[in-house]
């Protein structure tokens, strides 16, 4: 890799052979300074326990947890975030807190808040604009912790509204116009070009303004090589063009999870 951008290690996807509070470690002894996450628990709101178990096995693993999602519903799967939905909205609300306290316990600073599925029966402008609504209390709700939302293009689902870059970029633009400035995009290189994006362009016009970048192979989404995209080439492009942040690594690995990092090595 010609680039000289660090990784981060996604556990929601990564050493999924392990419990959830041993992937850390199983991180760290794969050579990892920094984790990241999707929701590690069922609930959005978690017993205190629980909280303290998962923040004890990243101190304890010796890494920095640099991101995590808010609660999204079941994921992977049926829900793919929860907070345009009005029977789940209270649920999102809640969470907002309880992540900003594990922020204040790890350091994190980035946070995906998953847009949600069209539901039917229910009016997509009442989605969007519960939505709207979510994402700037999510934004204050982390800024006390110098965090940023982040907001993701998905592919995978036809009922998921933002599939582009544009998409998620018109989004943030209207939640920076309703007083949140701490909102960013998550270019996930997997996601945009699975989409049919122009990756290359997006990286181009936007690398500098982007929260946070993931990265797997396409098609297939697993680890660098085992598909077709040219994830060196635009890694190095996004950090020449001004991407100081992370790299999370957020692939589902073709052979285990410790063995899948070969690429780096290359």
């Amino acid at each position: 890799m010609s680039h000289a951008l660090g990784y981060t290690v996604n556990c929601s996807l990564l050493f999924t052979e392990l419990p959830i509070n041993e992937r850390p470690k199983a991180a760290r002894d794969a050579g990892f300074h920094a984790v990241e996450f999707w929701w590690p628990f069922e609930s959005a709101t978690p017993a205190q326990d629980e909280i303290d178990a998962f923040v004890s096995a990243i101190d304890d693993a010796g890494v920095r947890l640099s991101g995590l999602n808010f609660f999204a519903g079941a994921l992977p799967g049926p829900d793919r975030g929860v907070l345009s939905q009005p029977s789940r909205s209270d649920e999102f609300t809640a969470n907002i807190e309880v992540v900003a306290r594990i922020a204040e316990r790890t350091g994190t600073t980035g946070f995906n808040a998953l847009y949600g599925l069209r539901q039917e029966g229910v009016d997509p402008a009442e989605q969007d604009r519960l939505a709207l609504e979510n994402t700037v209390a999510a934004a204050h709700g982390v800024a006390k912790v110098g965090g940023t939302v982040l907001v993701e293009p998905i592919s995978g689902s036809e009922d998921y509204p933002l599939k582009t870059a544009a998409d998620a970029l018109a989004f943030i633009a209207e939640v920076k116009e309703a007083g949140a400035a701490n909102v960013a995009l998550l270019a996930d290189f997997f996601h945009l070009a699975v989409n049919g994006d122009d990756v290359a362009a997006v990286v181009r016009d936007h690398a500098a303004e982007f929260g946070h970048i993931q990265i797997a192979d396409a098609p297939g989404r697993g680890e660098p090589g085992t598909g077709s995209l040219p994830l060196d080439e635009l890694l190095t492009d996004a950090e020449a063009r001004g991407y100081r942040g992370l790299v999370g690594l957020e692939y589902k690995p073709t052979v285990p999870s410790p063995e899948s990092f070969g690429w780096l090595k290359r």
